[in-house]
C-alpha cells in the first residue's frame, strides 16, 4: 500500500504590490494602523486586470518543475482548486494541462474550495494515490479574489491578497497524512459569498446575511466569521486528535489558515497554544484563501522551520462554511 507526501512546493505572487500606506495615501480617512492592528496585514499582492488565477498556478507550477527537477511527463494527475476559475466551462484544470505539458493520460479537474481547500486537496490526493490511480499528483492551489473586490472597500481590500502555490504530492511507503476530520454548515453561506455569474437568477440568490456597504461583488460578514470559526475549530482540532490516537504533546506546529491575525489570535487563545507554535506569517501577502496554508508551509521550509519527520497539525476553515483537518508528518522537512 502506498501513501501521500507532501513533496516540494513551489509558489507564485503577482509581481504588481499593493501596500497599506498606498490605501492611506489613496484615502486618507482610512484607519490603516487600527486595521493593521486587526488584521496583521502590511501588503498584498495583486493580479493584473488580465492575469487569471490559472495564469498564477500555472507559473508557480512551472517554478516546480524547474526548481526541483521535475517531468512534467511523470505528473499523473492534476488537481486545482480555485474560486476564481477563468471560465463557467471549460474546467480551468484542462487547459492548464495543455499549457504545463502533462501528458493526455493525465487527470485533471477543478474543485471550488476556499480556506479549507487545501485540506480537501490532500485528502482527494491521498485517496488517488491509495487507490493506485496516481503515483504523483500536481495540487495547484490558486485565488484572485481581488478581481471580486471594489476599490472603495475598506474590509476586503485591506485583507485578501492574490497568489498560488504549486505541491507535489507524492506516493510514500509510510503513512504521512493521518487523522482527517471535515466539516460543513451551509447556513453559513450568506457570510462570504459571490452569488452572480452562476446559473442562479439573481432574483433568487442568497442575499448577504447584514447590510452590504460596498459595491463589491463579494460580501463578508467578518464577525460572524470569527464566531464560527471559533466555535467549531477547537472541536475539529479535539476530533482530529482522537481519530490519529495522538496527544496534543506530539505535535510540534499549529498551521493554521491565514485568515486574518485577530482571528488566529482568538484561535490561540481558545486552543491555549503558545503563540510559537501557531505562526501568522500573512503580513506581505494577505489572506490568499486556498494558497495560504502552502504558502506558509514552502515559507517555513525556506526558514529551516519544519524538522523532518515531526508532526503538525493542518487546519483550513472559511467560506461554506467549511472546515477540515489532519495530522502531517513532513518527509521532506530539514529544520532542527
Amino acid at each position: 500500500m502506498k501513501y501521500a507526501s507532501i513533496g516540494p512546493i513551489s509558489t507564485y505572487l503577482p509581481q504588481k504590490i499593493e501596500t497599506n500606506q498606498q490605501l492611506q495615501d489613496e484615502f486618507p480617512s482610512w484607519d490603516m494602523d487600527l486595521i493593521y492592528s486587526k488584521t496583521g496585514i502590511a501588503s498584498r499582492h495583486i493580479a493584473e486586470p488580465g492575469e487569471t488565477a490559472a495564469d498564477l498556478g500555472v507559473k508557480a507550477a512551472e517554478r516546480l518543475f524547474d526548481e526541483h527537477q521535475i517531468d512534467p511527463q511523470s505528473v499523473d494527475f492534476l488537481l486545482f482548486c480555485t474560486q476564481t476559475p477563468d471560465y463557467p466551462l471549460p474546467t480551468s484544470a484542462c487547459l492548464m494541462q495543455q499549457r504545463l505539458g502533462l501528458r493526455v493520460s493525465c487527470g485533471a479537474l477543478d474543485f471550488n474550495l476556499g480556506c479549507s481547500g487545501f485540506i480537501y486537496g490532500l485528502s482527494l490526493a491521498e485517496g488517488l494515490i491509495r487507490a493506485g490511480i496516481a503515483r504523483r499528483v500536481l495540487f495547484i492551489t490558486s485565488e484572485t479574489y481581488s478581481k471580486y473586490i471594489d476599490a472603495d472597500d475598506r474590509s476586503l481590500r485591506t485583507i485578501f491578497g492574490d497568489g498560488a502555490a504549486a505541491t507535489l504530492i507524492e506516493a510514500s511507503p509510510e503513512p504521512t497524512l493521518d487523522g482527517f476530520q471535515f466539516g460543513t454548515d451551509g447556513s453559513g453561506a450568506d457570510t462570504l459569498m459571490v452569488t452572480d455569474g452562476g446559473a442562479r437568477l439573481a432574483e433568487d440568490a442568497h442575499t448577504p446575511r447584514h447590510r452590504k456597504r460596498w459595491d463589491s461583488r463579494l460580501y463578508m460578514d467578518g464577525p460572524a466569521l470569527i464566531n464560527f470559526t471559533v466555535g467549531a475549530i477547537p472541536q475539529l482540532v479535539q476530533n482530529i486528535f482522537s481519530a490519529a490516537g495522538i496527544p496534543k504533546s506530539d505535535v510540534e506546529l499549529y498551521l493554521f489558515h491565514q485568515a486574518t491575525r485577530k482571528m488566529l489570535e482568538q484561535l490561540q487563545d481558545a486552543l491555549e497554544i503558545e503563540r510559537e507554535r501557531m505562526p501568522i506569517v500573512l503580513e506581505t501577502v494577505g489572506n490568499t484563501v486556498s494558497a495560504t496554508i502552502p504558502l506558509m508551509i514552502h515559507d517555513l521550509r525556506q526558514q529551516n522551520r519544519l524538522a523532518k519527520g515531526a508532526k503538525h497539525l493542518l487546519v483550513g476553515f472559511g467560506v461554506g462554511w467549511s472546515w477540515g483537518g489532519c495530522i502531517w508528518h513532513d518527509q521532506y522537512g530539514n529544520g532542527d
